[in-house]
């Protein structure tokens, strides 16, 4: 089961939706990864300051999931690696970030991050593809058994 989680997905079969997924994961765990999540590593006072606005019982402690979330997730979902597991704390995060943080700045202010909960989501559904860490793992421990 926890196999499953960690390691699971959806297997396709056409190479252009694989080539489709894995340009997705990549691009999207990149520009996640170094144009968002780098910069909150370590939480800066002012980021810190931020979630406490945001009635974050633990400020310091939600200031280092969501970097953490967005730089190392990003990384995990770029290399195809933890999928499941990296996109949903992406999920949350993005969640947090559209409609806790940029509730009052309409779409226009909400749409990155809105952008990425619908990727995390997707990837937490579907896993990484066949061209991903999570699927050399998959063929690797069915190989073992």
């Amino acid at each position: 089961m926890l196999k499953t989680i960690l390691f699971g997905g959806s297997a396709v079969d056409a190479v252009a939706a694989n080539a489709g997924m894995a340009l997705l994961r990549i691009f999207a765990g990149i520009g996640l990864a170094f144009g968002h999540g780098i910069g909150k590593m370590p939480p800066s006072d002012g980021f810190i300051e931020g979630v406490s606005k945001l009635g974050f019982p633990a400020p310091g402690l939600f200031a280092w999931a969501a970097g953490l979330s967005e730089f190392a997730g990003g990384i995990c979902l770029a290399l195809g690696l933890f999928t499941r597991v990296s996109s949903f704390f992406v999920f949350c995060t993005m969640f947090v970030a559209a409609f806790v943080n940029h509730i009052n700045d309409g779409f226009s202010g909400q749409e990155k991050a809105l952008l990425y909960l619908f990727i995390a989501l997707f990837f937490a559904i579907a896993g990484s593809g066949n061209w991903g860490i999570d699927a050399f793992v998959r063929e690797r421990s069915a190989t073992d058994q």
